[in-house]
């Protein structure tokens, strides 16, 4: 575990989680029609297949909780049963709501649950924890973010390796500038939707390793 210094410490604890805390609340406020107006859309749009999505992610310390978010896909399956590719069950409404980063909004309840933070290494998928090296494994010294170090230097459009990279690289500069530069970069990314979809998918590859 990183050995974080005293400035940090003291940071993280009496700025970053009581001002997270606050944000959220504010915002779930101030964003409740787009919140509701978001349900009703997906409703129709996914099918059948239900507007929000939760799944296991690694937080701090790699404690699991359970993640929030707006859902993007159906359910359609090929006549075997299997999920179709994620490209065709990604719908228009979906499309527009990852483009916009809407699908997040539901992540401020997980950032008043203390589970994320505005601002972090995001959480990825459990399935991912035996396959990190022992340094990718320090992302977890903190909270994990609505949006991170790596989400504005490419997010989707990045090699895994150059995310990881990204991500240490915030886990040890920690601090109210980071943040503040990780914030306003964020909000220009969205009203440019920078790097929403990877170069080769509709999603993030899958990490399969550093081999």
């Amino acid at each position: 575990m990183k050995t974080f210094t005293q400035y940090q410490k003291l940071y993280i604890v009496l700025v970053k989680r009581p001002i997270g805390f606050l944000g959220a609340f504010i915002a779930l406020i101030l964003l409740s029609p787009v919140f509701l107006f978001t349900i009703v859309l997906l409703h129709f749009a996914n099918k059948g297949a239900g507007v929000f999505f939760t799944q296991d992610r690694p937080g701090k310390n790699e404690k699991i909780f359970k993640a929030l978010k707006f859902k993007t896909m159906t359910d359609e399956r090929d006549s075997e049963g299997n999920l179709l590719p994620d490209e065709k069950r990604l719908t228009p409404v979906g499309r527009f709501i990852r483009s916009t980063s809407i699908d997040e909004l539901p992540q401020l309840i997980n950032i008043l649950k203390g589970d994320m933070a505005f601002i972090g290494p995001r959480p990825l998928l459990v399935k991912y924890l035996p396959l990190y090296s022992p340094e990718q494994r320090h992302r977890h010294d903190v909270t994990p973010g609505m949006s991170g170090w790596a989400q504005v230097n490419g997010r989707n459009n990045i090699l895994w390796s150059k995310k990881f990279e990204l991500d240490i690289y915030y886990v040890e500069h920690i601090g109210l500038m980071m943040d503040l530069k990780v914030f306003f970069t964020t909000i220009k990314n969205v009203f440019l939707r920078k790097d929403i979809n990877s170069a080769t998918s509709a999603t993030m590859e899958p990490f399969n390793g550093n081999n």
